[in-house]
């Protein structure tokens, strides 16, 4: 069973592991994903996403807000937000500039105490890390005016000790309201370490639920199994989405690791698929189709066609991106039966997107009538065949073994043009060069036209026997930013899937990049993800439900 882990701390707040190291430590753990949530700040989530890139693991953007429920410190857990969201950031600040005020009146209470110590040498001590107590805890054990780190919470700085200094916080219904501004999902932290009774505890819950709670963590490293089925019955009685983490710092908790707590947790990853459903943002999903969306056969399984329907019911994008030309990816869609308003076809590896329902272009990047004489006779002069496209047909130098192989999968008719450079005359959208024999012709003719200045051209393999040339101002990638942009999706909202090198462009601009298990090995170093699954296996069905 695949497990993750949707509480962890970094060296960014009070961890011990850096937000890189998170990642390689969650690998090692078999984690399929884990989420990043330190406290009040969001400056890891960067590093550990960039880092996870191609290693097959998921980073949740994440933070872990301190706020106030009638005088009692309350953890509210964000997950999936925004980590770029002005307001956010500027609260995020406001605590910052807080907690420097509080941990200067903490060190002079300390300093009252006999301890020599200052905001400064603290900070110095622990580099950019959100200081928190436990930073003074580990302090005064490592200069020795402690015995242990549990000694300096209880004689010293913890709630009730004499050099203790409350936090400033917002409430936990302005907690909840934040994240769910930020476009995250607002989970109540570990419920049972508030020592609440029952009456007190669901008078939380309520509150929160009514600002807009949306989980609560019911799976927890402490918990017992009387604890756990508590919050699961309590989840069940409010309409709240499970939750559940290590809450992982490393060696500021000895024996809590990630992924299993002290040993007997385990979260399972449909936990996180049900969360999914909870992000109130509509999202857009693009997918290749031949070896990603489609089986070998060139179908669509009825396991992943529900799972594409009830992607579509929930309000969200579908564009069906491809090499092909427009008329292939339509071919797909009214086989299909996906003919709806949230469906878009995305052909010739970007230069065409097309809203399928009212047939309108949305935009379109064909190269220039030089490029497409200069890219033919190139290929001509070495002996390499390629074709191209106008709105209804193949337009090829002649009818050969190539385009007979290429028609198997692309059923367009096919029109011979005697004088080809010369009779292209409207600029087409690509030109597909073909090596059946896989010889070298394709890597020959990238280097052909490197040394003819072709300018203004991008060349990629769809698979070993096909060379994509396109328009430089074109590309899957381009393609992903320009659909969200013209439906008002932020960036981060999007998933791209494929298993090809011309989809790698497309992986890499989405919010979420998926590289079918079956793909190239590039593929997979650039996405974020890669399936468990091939493309005959429903590998993308976990990531539309």
């Amino acid at each position: 069973m695949s497990t993750i882990d949707l509480h962890v701390h970094s060296t960014k707040s009070d961890g011990s592991y850096s937000p890189s190291d998170l990642v390689d430590y969650a690998l090692s753990k078999d984690l399929k994903a884990f989420a990043l949530t330190d406290h009040d700040t969001v400056s890891g989530i960067d590093e550990a996403i960039n880092h996870a890139k191609g290693k097959g693991i998921e980073v949740i953007p994440g933070v872990e807000l301190s706020t106030d429920y009638n005088g009692k410190d309350i953890h509210i857990v964000g997950l999936y937000i925004d980590r770029n969201n002005p307001t956010l950031l500027s609260k995020l600040e406001a605590f910052r500039l807080a907690r420097d005020v509080r941990n200067e009146k903490m060190c002079e209470k300390l300093r009252a105490e006999g301890i020599d110590i200052n905001p400064k040498v603290i900070q110095e001590a622990y580099g950019e890390s959100v200081i928190t107590r436990a930073h003074y805890a580990k302090y005064m054990y490592d200069k020795g005016y402690i015995n242990n780190v549990k000694e300096a919470f209880e004689r010293y700085i913890g709630d009730h000790a004499k050099c203790y200094v409350p936090k400033e916080k917002v409430t936990c219904q302005e907690g909840v309201k934040l994240i769910l501004d930020a476009g995250g999902i607002p989970i109540l932290a570990h419920p049972c370490l508030y020592h609440m009774s029952d009456s007190v505890l669901e008078g939380l819950v309520s509150t929160l639920k009514d600002a807009g709670l949306v989980g609560i963590e019911a799976i927890y490293s402490t918990y017992t199994l009387s604890e756990e089925r508590q919050i699961k019955a309590i989840a069940k009685k409010f309409g709240l989405s499970i939750s559940g983490g290590s809450d992982f710092h490393g060696a500021s908790k000895p024996g809590l690791d990630i992924g299993t707590g002290y040993g007997k947790l385990e979260i399972p990853y449909d936990i996180l698929l049900n969360l999914r459903k909870k992000l109130m943002r509509k999202k857009i999903f693009f997918t290749d189709l031949d070896n990603t969306l489609l089986t070998t056969d060139k179908k669509i399984t009825p396991k992943t066609r529900q799972a594409l329907d009830k992607w579509l019911l929930d309000g969200n994008y579908i564009a069906f991106s491809s090499g092909r030309p427009l008329e292939s990816v339509l071919a797909v869609v009214r086989e299909n039966n996906l003919v709806h308003d949230n469906v878009y076809a995305i052909g010739f590896n970007g230069a065409l997107i097309y809203h399928i329902k009212s047939g309108k272009k949305i935009t379109e990047k064909p190269l220039s009538l030089e490029q497409v004489k200069k890219i033919y006779q190139v290929a001509k002069a070495n002996d390499i065949y390629c074709h191209t496209y106008d709105d209804d047909n193949i337009l090829v130098p002649y009818d050969g073994k190539e385009i007979q192989f290429y028609t198997r999968t692309v059923k367009l008719p096919i029109k011979v043009l005697d004088d080809f450079e010369n009779e292209v005359t409207i600029p087409p959208y690509k030109f597909l060069c073909i090596d059946l024999d896989e010889t070298g012709k394709l890597d020959l003719m990238v280097e052909k036209l490197k040394e003819a200045n072709v300018e203004g051209l991008v060349t990629v393999k769809s698979n070993s026997k096909y060379l994509e040339v396109f328009s430089d101002k074109s590309g899957k990638g381009s393609a992903v930013i320009e659909l969200a942009d013209h439906l008002g999706v932020d960036v981060r909202d999007t998933i791209a899937a494929g298993d090809e090198q011309n989809d790698i462009s497309m992986i890499q601009a989405a919010g979420l990049g998926i590289a079918m298990c079956n793909g190239r090995d590039i593929v997979k170093e650039s996405a974020d993800v890669v399936t468990e699954k091939d493309n005959n296996n429903d590998g993308l069905v976990p990531y539309l439900i």
